[in-house]
């Protein structure tokens, strides 16, 4: 009662301040104004024109895709990190190929397509009487199989960049879409009453939060994904120069013991 009385009195002053309003408007332009505005996150989400929403899933959806991502590479790194780790430390008391085959097994998949690769080379080179450009070969084949090994580790991390580079981005359009939905229903309430404005604004400002929200993390994450695949790389390259010099001593033998290269085409 006393509610009601004090609207009628104030939709009163604005029906003298602004004659261009009818009482009937002015009454329920002060009856919106004075209501009670729910601004939770769920309630701005649930108010929130369908674009917006669909931009506020969209967002919502690429960070817990970042967040697997995360979770999906860290276990990878520390697999992948563990087996090089344990082929260089058997690699070292190698002394050829053979041996190196051995010592290693099936455990690591890297490892033994260096091997694979080197033997192979040794078989194609089997007819050559010079030995000097052996090495040379497969130095190069063992780059080419690195630079596979980067590609594969790097998998997934471009949906870090993406989601980081354009989340704000996509958060802003859905700020700029439910802020033309907000001035569009001021013009048609024909009010600019704050308590009116806000909350539409409000809601339209929850995509730009979300977008952050997504954004951030994947530019922290993709930054931290990036420096332990580059100490995973360097561990690569760590196996792949303790396999050549395998190679080297098993071309020196070879110079200097023939049938040597015959026992490695054997063992292949």
């Amino acid at each position: 009662m006393k509610r009601s009385i004090l609207t009628a009195s104030v939709a009163a002053s604005v029906f003298l301040l602004l004659p261009g309003l009818s009482f009937a408007e002015a009454a329920r332009a002060i009856d919106i104004a004075s209501r009670p505005h729910d601004l939770s996150v769920w309630t701005m989400f649930v108010n929130a024109d369908i674009v917006v929403k669909v931009v506020m899933l969209g967002l919502l959806a690429a960070s817990i895709g970042t967040w697997t991502v995360l979770i999906a590479k860290t276990i990878e790194l520390d697999r992948a990190r563990r087996r090089a780790r344990a082929s260089i430390e058997r690699l070292q008391e190698a002394r050829g190929l053979a041996e190196a085959r051995v010592a290693l097994g099936s455990d690591d998949a890297l490892a033994s397509a260096l091997i694979a690769e080197a033997l192979r080379e040794f078989r194609l080179s089997s007819d050559l009487s010079a030995s000097g450009g052996l090495k040379e070969r497969v130095a190069s084949s063992f780059a080419e199989l690195e630079r596979a090994e980067g590609l594969s580790i790097r998998r997934g991390t471009g949906l870090l960049a993406s989601v980081g580079s354009t989340g704000p981005f996509v958060g802003l359009f859905g700020t700029v879409w439910g802020i033309m939905n907000s001035f569009i229903g001021i013009s048609k309430a024909q009010t600019t009453n704050l308590a009116v404005v806000a909350p539409g604004i409000a809601e339209a400002l929850l995509a730009t939060a979300i977008g952050l929200f997504a954004a951030i993390p994947a530019v922290l994450i993709y930054n931290h994904l990036a420096r332990q695949i580059g100490a995973y790389q360097e561990l690569v390259s760590n196996l792949s120069g303790e396999l050549l010099r395998v190679v080297s001593r098993d071309i020196d033998r070879g110079a200097q013991h023939p049938s040597h290269h015959a026992a490695l085409r054997a063992a292949e």
